[in-house]
């Protein structure tokens, strides 16, 4: 591999090998020892930790407008020189062009490898977690009824919450979220560590999606064999082609698994999503996926999904006209009024 290969090159000063990929913790030592079988000696070489943070979609700008930087390792020369490397984004930060994010220096932490390595993956199983929290507390708005949206805007306020991921519906999903709480998970239980709050967030974020079907189910009158269901939304999240741990596909494989014919509608990954799950019909305009369908399911909020024709889609839709919006993008009594029956997460 690359780190056999770095290890065996000739060099005058130590080599700084810098992880960027999240890697399990313990893999600082482990590109040590690739190093070392590579033949570099144990002082021509030290080895950094710096996982990235990167949204995506939004990766230049996290990269230009971090919220903070992580360095870890053993070393202080190396460390020294992952300093200067970052100083221009960390000291001539200015605001960014696109997110309200005021002037300010860019917090360095500089730490040991594990605890570098450890930051990345308690970060997205918090992210996860606080999401799977609102979809708990989105089922009980649902019970006294009460609306999530003001619970999360009302609890977010509250600077030691803060209002992201506190949007309720069928949950989290990509490349990050599920592989990272998974890993974490499994690497506390090969030490012996449960860690339960996480299964529970995983549990709950299934859940969301199981929910969604029944309410199709339900609305249909208990079967879904050969009916017409519609998914507005394919990617895992908007402004991205990205469909791995998307809810939009394990939703449509529930769908399919119980007889459904399952339309999916994305405006750049539809194509791609049927190749992966034989069976979903592709289409590249949301109204070809409503045609003749009795229930749609909201999966991924794109602006051309918010922005619905919603007297449109009811016109076309044959009863009952079910639209569970799983991302509470749209208005309910806008919903209503068009002849749609709207069904929503935690709006009461």
């Amino acid at each position: 591999g690359v780190g056999r290969v770095l290890g065996g090159a000739g060099r005058e000063r130590p080599l700084v090998v810098v992880n960027k990929s999240t890697v399990p913790v313990g893999g600082g030592d482990y590109v040590s020892r690739l190093l070392r079988e590579g033949g570099a000696g144990k002082e021509s070489f030290r080895v950094v930790s710096n996982p990235e943070f990167l949204r995506e979609g939004s990766a230049v700008l996290d990269t230009l407008f971090p919220d903070r930087i992580v360095l870890g390792g053993e070393s202080e020369e190396a460390l020294e020189i992952m300093r200067e490397l970052y100083r221009p984004i960390v000291e001539q930060s200015f605001p960014s062009p696109i997110e309200p994010r005021p002037k300010r220096e860019v917090p360095l932490i500089v730490t040991d490898l594990a605890s570098a390595e450890t930051i990345k993956y308690a970060a997205n199983a918090f992210l996860a977690t606080r999401i799977s929290f609102i979809n708990e507390i989105s089922r009980f708005c649902e019970l006294v009824g009460a609306d999530v949206g003001e619970v999360a805007r009302g609890i977010g306020l509250d600077h030691r919450i803060g209002g992201e991921f506190l949007e309720a519906g069928i949950g989290w999903g990509g490349s990050c979220f599920p592989k990272d709480v998974a890993a974490l998970r499994a690497m506390a239980e090969g030490r012996g560590l449960g860690m339960p709050l996480l299964a529970a967030a995983e549990e709950v974020n299934l859940e969301r999606r199981r929910e969604a079907v029944r309410r199709v189910r339900s609305a249909l009158g208990g079967s879904l064999e050969g009916e017409r269901v519609a998914l507005l939304g394919l990617s895992f999240k908007p402004g991205t082609e990205d469909l791995r741990g998307s809810p939009a596909l394990e939703i449509a494989a529930l769908l399919l698994g119980k007889g459904a014919r399952v339309a999916g509608y994305d405006p750049v990954s539809a194509k791609e999503a049927a190749r992966r799950m034989p069976g979903l019909e592709p289409c590249h305009d949301p109204y070809s996926a409503l045609e003749g369908a009795r229930a749609a399911v909201v999966a991924t909020a794109w602006e051309e999904v918010r922005a619905l024709d919603l007297v449109r889609a009811a016109a076309i839709m044959r009863d009952p006209r079910l639209l569970v919006d799983g991302r509470n993008a749209l208005d309910p009594e806008a919903a209503r009024a068009a002849g749609l029956l709207y069904s929503g997460f935690g709006r009461g």
